[in-house]
């Protein structure tokens, strides 16, 4: 196995002239099926094309596109694993101090906007020279989105980068497509009909369904009317039942085809099955590596889709509803080959997807129908036709763990605990705790507040509870002392400052003391997004509240960590907001005293909420109700930055 070329000297090494594609990409080279750039390049390499790697070339220099010269077919252009915004800037806009997709960790190393910057550092060099765009930031940005950074609704990102044609979701089978209609000396302009693209046309098909979406200029003047089209949108996701989307931009229109459709298992296998060299280039190593890597080089992907379906989650709208799936033998032969990596130490840091329990589609009905339009797999309860069946998913874990030379095989892409409930077998739940938490689960209940919970398409508090008390119930059963540490999301739309209070109140009640709080942060085409966007849910038009202004943000977020001490005032100002003065105090449900803590000191809960005594192995943020981790307790495996939380 080896690298692709990453400059004119690997290329002529190999005896080309010239590459059939150029793929210019926001991450430093991977070459790992867990980054995008490395699938679509290893795909279009099996297909019989060639294809050079620029990463990370200097957007301020044109000749930085222009080292393999011109490409026969076209260039290929992505922003990278992570959405290059949210790589960039933390929710509350300050810019990051590292960056896990470049060499070193550095961060800089990329534009903002990543995908527009490169494509018209390619224009100014080839004028006609085809450009297809895809990846996460480009999939997001297909049609026109909300964008937090500038705090405007953009037009689709096909227009302002300048780019052809448009590669949405994963890209397996349309990017093969593409580079065959190319390669038969078809004009990319002409390339109209293929699933899974987004293209630019003055002049609409009209022997095909299409709808017709409201223009660009009525969005930008009518917030409503974009909550409108998003709900149109969002219904037009399903590559079985998904209409033709076309939105107007004064005489011309950016049209959407529907998604392409699942993979099968087998392409699903031959997708993982291809010669990947599962790391970093090694130019990377004097710059101290790709940090990235670290969270997946001995983690096995088995799964794709999702119909969780959380409003705040982009997965609907880039991965779809609908599971996909790796074979066993697949997933064991990967599994071989990493216990055989010199630096394996025994353990599999993770087995799984979006969701690690997900091993099958919704119902049957899915990979033939889709999903349904109108009804979430689910929200607000499970369907009463979902395959609620962990078999095939227990199956793979005990063949994993009779691997020679695998000591642990984790699960730590987080799981569905609703799902998880629905299987009226306990197996799974069971063989979960016995051999397959690091000392401490992760997952994520996101909030306790009903009117919050429906907005973000998470079941009722009361299922979470559920969990939990049988989650400590099978620890203490098999002598575990394993804890839970749940994610919450503070600010999210619907989230007032009572449900704000509310979450403290059980976070008090529960001893957790969360170390890190994810606040909303609203990313292009997610429900939450645009309800954050308009102050409409746009799948019942009803009017949401949301927290806009950074200071009742920052309040909200303060109440969740209000035992710390720097949070103290914020804390104050908005249980006073709240009308909640009964919280300030020396009682046993206070959350903070009446009187401030001195400073670099650092505020207890009550006496009776206190959290373990010294030489607690507890991890902190975990809950209370268990006991301390074993001493012995296996090292824990990193968690997978870029998976969605379930």
């Amino acid at each position: 196995m080896e690298f692709l070329p990453i400059c004119r000297r690997d290329m002529l090494d190999r005896g080309w002239e010239q590459c059939d594609f150029v793929y210019v990409i926001g991450d430093a080279y991977v070459d790992h099926p867990s980054f995008g750039h490395a699938i679509i390049s290893r795909i279009l390499e099996s297909h019989g094309y060639t294809v050079g790697i620029i990463s990370q070339p200097n957007w301020r220099d044109p000749a930085s596109i222009n080292i393999y010269g011109r490409p026969r077919l076209g260039f290929l252009v992505t922003g990278g694993n992570i959405d290059p915004m949210v790589n960039h800037y933390s929710v509350s806009k300050h810019r990051r101090k590292t960056d896990a997709y470049t060499p070193g960790g550095v961060i800089g190393k990329r534009p903002d906007n990543t995908t527009v910057v490169y494509c018209n550092l390619i224009r100014q060099t080839y004028k006609d020279v085809p450009i297809l765009i895809g990846g996460i930031e480009a999939s997001l940005r297909r049609l026109a989105h909300y964008d937090y950074m500038s705090d405007s609704l953009k037009r689709s990102i096909l227009l302002d980068s300048q780019a052809d044609l448009l590669l949405y979701g994963m890209g397996e089978k349309s990017i093969v497509e593409v580079a065959d209609a190319l390669n038969s000396g078809l004009d990319v302009k002409d390339i109209t009909y293929i699933d899974g693209t987004v293209f630019k046309t003055h002049e609409l098909d009209d022997s095909l369904p299409t709808i017709v979406l409201p223009s660009y200029d009525a969005l930008k003047d009518n917030r409503r009317i974009y909550a409108e089209s998003f709900r149109v949108q969002y219904g037009n996701c399903d590559p079985f039942t998904a209409k033709r989307l076309a939105e107007p931009y004064g005489k011309e229109f950016v049209v959407q085809n529907p998604p392409q459709k699942p993979l099968t298992t087998e392409e699903m296998d031959a997708v993982y099955d291809l010669p990947y060299c599962r790391n970093y280039h090694p130019s990377y190593e004097k710059l101290g590596g790709v940090p990235a890597i670290e969270e997946v080089k001995f983690s096995l992907v088995s799964n794709r889709g999702c119909f969780g379906a959380c409003s705040f989650c982009a997965l609907t709208f880039h991965q779809g509803r609908i599971v996909q799936v790796r074979s066993h033998e697949s997933i064991l032969k990967e599994a071989e080959r990493m216990v055989k990596d010199p630096d394996f130490k025994g353990y599999i840091h993770d087995v799984g997807g979006p969701t690690a329990n997900f091993r099958h589609p919704a119902c049957e009905k899915q990979m033939s129908k889709g999903a349904c339009p109108h009804r979430q797999c689910l929200y607000p309860t499970p369907c009463k036709n979902i395959n609620a069946d962990h078999s095939d998913y227990v199956a793979l874990l005990r063949k994993l763990r009779k691997i020679p030379g695998v000591k642990k095989v984790f699960v730590r892409s987080g799981i569905r605990f609703d799902y998880l409930l629905a299987d009226r077998k306990d197996t799974f739940f069971k063989e979960l705790v016995q051999y397959h938490i690091s000392g401490q689960l992760k997952v994520a209940p996101e909030h306790v507040a009903d009117a919050v919970l429906c907005r973000m398409g998470k079941p009722r508090n009361a299922v979470y509870n559920r969990f939990v008390d049988k989650y400590f119930a099978l620890n203490k059963q098999y002598g575990m002392n394993q804890y839970l540490v749940p994610y919450l999301m503070s600010s999210h739309p619907g989230s007032t400052m009572k449900e704000a209070v509310e979450l403290a109140e059980y976070i008090r009640d529960m001893g957790y003391n969360p170390e890190q709080v994810q606040d909303f942060y609203p990313t292009p085409s997610t429900l939450s997004t645009v309800m954050y966007y308009t102050g409409l849910d746009p799948r019942t038009m009803e009017k949401v509240y949301v927290p806009t202004d950074p200071h009742e943000k920052a309040m909200q977020r303060a109440l969740i960590q209000y035992r710390n001490p720097k949070n103290y005032y914020l804390v104050k100002e908005a249980l006073l907001k709240a009308h909640r003065e009964d919280l300030i105090g020396s009682g046993p449900k206070c959350l903070i005293r009446a009187v401030p803590p001195k400073a670099g000191s650092y505020s207890a809960p009550p006496k009776k909420y206190a959290a373990p005594g010294k030489g607690s192995s507890k991890p902190k943020g975990a809950s209370r109700q268990s006991r301390p981790a074993p001493k012995k307790a296996p090292p824990k495996a990193p968690a997978a930055k870029g998976k969605k939380r379930r």
